[in-house]
């Protein structure tokens, strides 16, 4: 018996940190997945499942009657999603599970929330149980919460369902018409944020300064709704693109405000615009990590710009959401 699933990256356009105080977010899948395979394991291990991730050098015990992991190799940290999915949709039995990466870990695309969706419906598919995606996405963001100690339901949402996605202040997915394949590149800093460092910081920070905050917090809201009018077009004019470009140069000068930026996010950003992105800003916690960039064109020379100084890939846009591999 195998069961094998697949879930997709992202990357957040608009709305990122003020999803956390209830404000509407606007995200898309990125054609980078996390893949769970999951096998019969051995019967005489009655209450220990296997870990392995060749590609990060990971290998781990998880012993589903204390809850604890046994690290074998490596860092224990995404570890802790697979754990916390087994123990929550898995019967106890002995099972082998194995993580296949394409995006890195750590760098605001998603990476915990793509491995938390393709580890619970890869255990859906195996003990056939029917997918609910909805559902999924749920139980993964109650994971993400669990783990981090706090976390929006947007990146979670987005691996889940796909294609871009407006996130309502309700909490409501709304699919959006546009395709931005060919327009972004996403550009990466070889220091990493804490997705639960860096959203417990913005709360502090509102806390101390709550009508300050508020305001600021509120704006980022306004800017996403903004974006999602046109994103919601069939089809983007050039007009509407340098429109979109403009309301993300405001939303990275927002996130830069509640103290999320770096030294480096700061000068890729930068880097994107003066290579000739129409917009660039910061995508997902910041503190490290990653940015984003819109381009007309191919973006070509943006990727080569941004390489020169740190890592930077072409994002491709991916319409599925979980993928159950036959």
């Amino acid at each position: 018996m195998q069961s094998v699933a697949s879930a997709p990256g992202k990357a957040i356009l608009f709305g990122e940190h003020a999803v956390v105080f209830g404000k509407p977010a606007i995200a898309f899948a990125v054609d980078k997945r996390a893949t769970i395979t999951i096998k019969k394991g051995n019967i005489n291990n009655t209450n220990i499942t296997t870990f392995e991730s060749p590609i990060l050098n990971l290998k781990a015990e998880l012993d589903l009657i204390e809850g604890n992991i046994k690290l074998i190799k490596g860092h224990s940290g995404i570890v802790n999603y697979v754990l916390e999915a087994v123990l929550k949709r898995h019967d106890g039995s002995p099972i082998d599970i194995i993580l296949d990466m394409e995006m890195p870990i750590g760098a605001g695309l998603g990476s915990s929330a793509a491995v938390a969706v393709a580890t619970l419906a890869a255990l859906e598919n195996y003990h056939k149980r029917d997918i609910f995606v909805s559902k999924i996405a749920k139980m993964a963001h109650e994971i993400e919460i669990k783990v981090q100690g706090s976390a929006s339901p947007l990146d979670t949402t987005i691996s889940a369902f796909g294609g871009i996605i407006y996130l309502s202040e309700n909490s409501e997915v709304i699919s959006l018409k546009s395709d931005l394949e060919d327009s972004i590149v996403i550009g990466y800093t070889s220091s990493r944020g804490n997705t639960g460092e860096m959203v417990a910081g913005v709360i502090k920070r509102r806390d101390s300064n709550p009508k300050i905050m508020d305001l600021v917090i509120d704006s980022i809201g306004k800017i996403t709704n903004e974006a999602k009018s046109l994103l919601n077009l069939n089809q983007l004019s050039n007009e509407n693109m340098e429109a979109l470009g403009e309301l993300m140069n405001i939303n990275h000068g927002l996130l830069d405000a509640i103290g999320v930026n770096t030294l480096e996010l700061s000068d890729m950003v930068y880097i994107a615009r003066k290579a000739g992105a129409i917009g660039s800003k910061i995508t997902g916690a910041g503190g490290g990590g990653s940015m984003i960039a819109l381009c007309t064109g191919d973006g070509n020379h943006v990727l080569a710009e941004l390489r020169k100084k740190e890592n930077a890939i072409k994002a491709d846009f991916s319409k599925e959401g979980i993928i159950i591999h036959k």
